[in-house]
């Protein structure tokens, strides 16, 4: 909450950029939004427990005395396929570490985004947001959940405040940077851990700014708003854009 505070949430000029665009884009629209649960559960999701065929005996028993003590936890992770069990472990870290989902800058983005002509839109489908995940082997699903048990759950929320520091910071290629070194470090198969970088942000850094620079056009300005973690690095959206022409300019 003190990200945003009430009297002033964002800086003048994000508020100015704001004020001055007639479109907001975001990763998805609010309407995908509504019903991505939905459909997180439905590719997602197992009607029964699932979650212990797909993984070795060893990732199983590491993932079992992960939710010591939280079963109800356990048993809704038990139904889900890799990659939604590792955005679950994830989310449950996320949380302990005081953070919440009303706090989110895309959340607070709309609040102040009150323009009575002004549009919401996605710069990607929904369908093409979870297929970046769905189209992961299952080598790759279980790499993500493995490099999230590596470390014990303090060490997990650690990593959360660093990562929130470093985002208030401002700086995108210095965050990249960190979360680069963080999963060198968790990664079991380097091999795999490039090719889930590949496929959940790189390929989706390729996609966001095509679509950015096809919206865009003079005097018609439009405000961005996607993950940190697409910014940064030599194929993050702002490296992208610079090379499309685009004056990068960091406010």
């Amino acid at each position: 909450a003190d990200d945003y505070p009430a009297s002033q949430p964002f800086r003048k000029p994000i508020l100015g950029a704001l004020d001055a665009s007639p479109t907001l884009a975001l990763e998805i629209s609010p309407d995908d939004l509504l019903v991505s649960a939905d459909e997180v559960s439905k590719y997602g999701a197992c009607r029964v427990p699932c979650l212990s065929r797909y993984l070795s005996d060893a990732l199983w028993k590491k993932l079992q005395a992960r939710m010591h003590g939280n079963p109800a936890m356990l048993a809704d992770i038990g139904r889900s396929r890799p990659w939604l069990a590792s955005m679950l472990v994830e989310t449950v870290d996320t949380l302990k570490a005081g953070f919440q989902t009303e706090f989110g800058t895309e959340t607070q983005l709309q609040n102040v985004y009150l323009r009575p002509r002004g549009r919401v839109i996605g710069l990607e489908t929904l369908n093409e947001q979870i297929a970046a995940f769905t189209r992961l082997t299952q080598a790759q699903q279980r790499e993500m959940l493995a490099q999230d048990l590596v470390q014990t759950p303090a060490e997990n929320v650690a990593d959360v405040k660093e990562l929130h520091r470093l985002w208030r910071i401002g700086d995108a290629d210095a965050l990249k940077a960190w979360d680069d070194a963080k999963t060198e470090k968790l990664a079991r198969s380097k091999q795999l851990a490039t090719q889930i970088d590949n496929r959940v942000v790189v390929d989706r850094n390729y996609r966001f700014a095509a679509r950015m620079v096809a919206m865009a056009a003079p005097n018609k300005p439009v405000f961005v708003a996607i993950g940190a973690l697409h910014l940064g690095g030599r194929r993050g959206v702002l490296a992208l854009l610079k090379k499309r022409g685009f004056v990068v300019d960091p406010a």
